[in-house]
């Protein structure tokens, strides 16, 4: 059985369920799971300050007692400035993300790329190796765009 498509709406900032012909649109469940897990605010850790400076550590109740939390926590960098230790923090943040993809044994492997471009694009390239070898890039480069 597959899982229902989430598409990533880059105008936004959110994610969506696709239809086709009046029905949720199912199939592509790595790219859903990839979506899903880096775009989904996981909780902060006790040391993560939020970027406005507040108390709100975002995060889903559902992950309240569960041994790992759904999501990432790129959103942390959500007002930084684009520089190379913040594009180095985002590659960490997607690694921890998906990690599950490992443990779980959907995926052999995944490999996580960062890589600013023109100064104000962060690139993210993620590489998943499937159980039977083969390989499914997805990138990820209309993620962080500074004005």
């Amino acid at each position: 059985m597959s899982d229902i498509t989430t598409t990533w709406i880059v105008e936004t900032g959110t994610g969506d369920w696709s239809i086709t012909g009046g029905a949720l649109a199912s199939g592509n469940d790595l790219a859903s799971a990839v979506l899903i897990s880096l775009f989904t605010d996981r909780i902060a850790d006790d040391a993560d300050i939020p970027p406005d400076g507040g108390d709100d550590r975002r995060g889903w109740w559902g992950d309240a007692d569960e041994d790992v939390a759904i999501g990432s926590r790129l959103w942390l960098l959500d007002r930084s400035r684009l520089t190379q230790a913040v594009a180095n923090t985002a590659k960490i943040y997607m690694d921890e993300a998906l990690q599950w993809l490992i443990d779980d044994q959907v995926a052999l492997s995944v490999k996580v790329a960062t890589a600013i471009a023109g100064g104000s694009r962060l690139n993210a390239i993620v590489t998943v190796t499937h159980r039977d070898g083969t390989v499914t890039p997805l990138n990820f480069n209309w993620v962080w765009n500074q004005t």
